[in-house]
């Protein structure tokens, strides 16, 4: 007799979840769209994911429930937040955190190696050595554009001269440190 005591719980159980399910479906979402920034995979797996741990719940629990409509949304906030930390914890172990399903997510750079680090140096190096044989106009003009980072209306007032010709000098210096970096004299 017991068993079907429980089987009419569950029959209630499931009406209780289907009448409230039809109604909050189109709400339900919209929420999960924007909880996932738009990506519609992602909301169509937590729907999924609350519509079957809402049921579950409903089955063993159909006492509990108060608002079996509001339950439905609690259940796709929980639903989206074990999502999210489910992800890191896998990112952390796969990537070292990278998760390039995030809107506008760039990967992190990797550090240098030992040899682009001695690359580096030595590029450093041949542009240091270059910029040390360059007249001191020239000197001033890397120092207006590449350390103080002028702009170059400014640029060109301080050197005196129109601003398509500081313009000029910058592209010309430019293609003399770049010569220097790829070791031509």
């Amino acid at each position: 007799m017991e068993q079907g005591t429980a089987g009419r719980e569950s029959a209630d159980a499931d009406s209780v979840f289907v009448d409230a399910w039809t109604q909050v479906l189109p709400d339900l979402r919209r929420r999960a769209l924007r909880l996932t920034g738009g990506s519609a995979d992602h909301a169509e797996d937590l729907i999924a994911n609350t519509a079957l741990k809402a049921l579950l719940f409903m089955r063993r629990s159909p006492e509990m429930l108060t608002d079996p409509n509001g339950f439905l949304f609690v259940v796709l906030r929980h639903v989206f937040l074990d999502s999210v930390r489910r992800r890191g914890r896998e990112d952390r172990v796969i990537d070292g955190g990278f998760d390039d399903d995030r809107p506008g997510a760039e990967a992190p750079e990797p550090a240098p190696s030992a040899l682009q680090r001695m690359e580096t140096e030595e590029r450093l190096a041949r542009v240091a050595a270059s910029l040390a044989r360059m007249k001191v106009e020239h000197r001033r003009l890397f120092a207006y554009r590449f350390l103080d980072d002028l702009p170059y209306p400014v640029i060109a007032d301080r050197l005196r001269v129109d601003e398509a010709v500081a313009r000029k000098r910058i592209q010309l210096l430019r293609r003399r440190l770049r010569a220097a970096t790829d070791g031509a004299p």
